[in-house]
């Protein structure tokens, strides 16, 4: 038998490298006739050897690593869209790229949608048994809570000075925490699935830290005037103002860990072109992917109760009496009926959902009204409404070029007092709530507004006019 060695092998066509080692290795241990034709054969069609057990490690150096890159459909499923006049280019390259995945069945984009990670704030999408971590969002059950309270309406000026103590006493944003004598307990902290995972075990005592309060950003806790239009509301309240009280904020840290930690692992499994990469899923089938839904939906519950205890601390401090409560999340995902008739799991990141019949709060900014809605079960839009007015300036944007002298002129022109917040939250970053309610008209019907006049936002500073 001819020798073989690394000159003949690369005169039968091998190349420098790892597949000629491993050929010459084979060589040294499986020395008989023929092996020199097999060598050959391999070489010409190695995916044909990739499960023999002589030649499967040569084989597959022959072939290479394996591209696991996840192609994209080369056209985006149709979508519905409101308002796409008011909507910026690169919300709308996302959605597009959202409705490429070969896991989408559907989507949808709302009119205060702008620019996020993955998919775009104010984007709703419908995918089969696979669920998305950066379509639902990082703070995981971010919601609206809105109460109106058996209070009179002239206490916004009788007790200005007591309503702006009882905020700041009774609430906590950002970094701040409530002192561990003040804490209140909840039965979300004893859930057991705080002790199930490593994740959320370690989790347990920043959840029970932050319990009652409120992240930074737009998340706000406000009393205002609710006007209800409605005579046929659900409240059974007679149609005029009321004293209210609304909240915007979500899960907090455990939300956002959560949501960072198994965006990692779907980024990993889940192979995506460089534009779509954000959009890697979990399926549903597999361990990991239980475990995302099952703490999403902890992160949910946790976000709720933060609301909850918010409302109570403050009905105590008025001494009053809830007459009426509308709450709805968004950043989450749901198990919905598709129009196929098969369970779809539908994200809405910043979308409301707005079923037949589903109540809802969408707010406006610190001086224009938010509006209470009732779901007209849109199949179009997937259920779905927006969730506020939307950014039509970004938070640089917004530092740069707004005038504090005109912010704080605007403020006490509406009649708004501000305790926390700036320049990135003032009213003029947000689009026109009115030209948003109008694009969706066959979204919701509006019950009533709840109008903003003393607002409490993440930070110590208060606009304030400047020299």
């Amino acid at each position: 038998m001819k020798k073989i060695d690394a000159k003949y092998l690369m005169e039968m066509g091998y190349s420098e490298g790892k597949a000629l080692g491993i050929a010459l290795q084979i060589v040294t241990e499986e020395s008989r006739e023929g092996i020199g034709k097999e060598l050959k054969a391999v070489l010409k069609t190695p995916e044909d050897y990739v499960e023999d057990k002589t030649w499967s490690r040569l084989a597959k150096a022959l072939i290479g690593p394996i591209d696991e890159t996840i192609a994209l459909r080369e056209v985006p499923l149709p979508y519905d869209i409101k308002g796409k006049e008011w909507i910026e280019e690169g919300a709308l390259n996302q959605i597009n790229t959202a409705m490429r995945l070969p896991v989408a069945k559907a989507g949808a984009l709302m009119p205060d949608a702008h620019q996020g990670y993955g998919l775009p704030i104010g984007g709703v999408l419908a995918t089969e048994n696979t669920i998305i971590p950066y379509a639902v969002g990082v703070d995981i059950g971010c919601r609206m809570c809105l109460s109106i309270f058996d209070v009179p309406l002239s206490v916004l000026e009788e007790r200005k000075d007591d309503l702006k103590k009882i905020l700041i006493r009774n609430t906590a944003f950002g970094k701040e925490t409530f002192k561990p004598k003040y804490r209140k307990d909840h039965e979300v902290l004893a859930h057991d699935l705080f002790d199930e995972t490593e994740l959320l075990r370690g989790l347990k005592h920043k959840a029970e830290a932050q319990i009652g309060s409120s992240g930074g950003g737009n998340h706000f806790v406000e009393f205002g005037v609710v006007e209800l239009t409605d005579a046929e509301n659900e409240f059974g309240l007679t149609p005029g103002k009321y004293f209210s009280l609304l909240s915007h904020s979500g899960s907090r840290g455990l939300g956002a860990t959560i949501a960072n930690h198994y965006t990692k692992l779907a980024m990993k499994a889940c192979k995506l072109p460089q534009e779509a990469k954000h959009l890697a899923w979990l399926d549903l089938n597999t361990a990991v992917g239980q475990e995302y839904w099952l703490a999403m939906n902890l992160a949910g519950d946790y976000a709720s109760a933060c609301h909850h205890q918010i409302h109570e601390r403050v009905a105590v401090g008025l001494r009053a009496r809830v007459t009426a409560r509308v709450e709805n999340h968004h950043n989450f995902a749901w198990k919905e009926t598709g129009p196929d008739g098969k369970e779809w799991i539908v994200h809405r990141k910043g979308a409301t959902p707005a079923g037949e019949g589903v109540l809802g709060v969408i707010p406006g900014s610190m001086t224009a009204p938010g509006f209470i809605v009732r779901g007209k079960g849109s199949i179009l839009s997937l259920n779905s409404a927006s969730h506020g007015a939307g950014r039509q300036m970004s938070r640089t944007k917004a530092k740069k070029t707004l005038d504090p002298n005109e912010v704080a002129k605007h403020l006490k022109d509406a009649g708004v007092e501000v305790i926390g917040s700036g320049l990135d939250e003032a009213p003029m970053a947000y689009k026109n709530i009115n030209d948003v309610m109008e694009a969706q008209k066959d979204l919701v019907d509006v019950l009533g507004t709840f109008t903003p006049k003393i607002v409490r936002m993440c930070g110590d500073n208060r606009f304030r006019e400047v020299d």
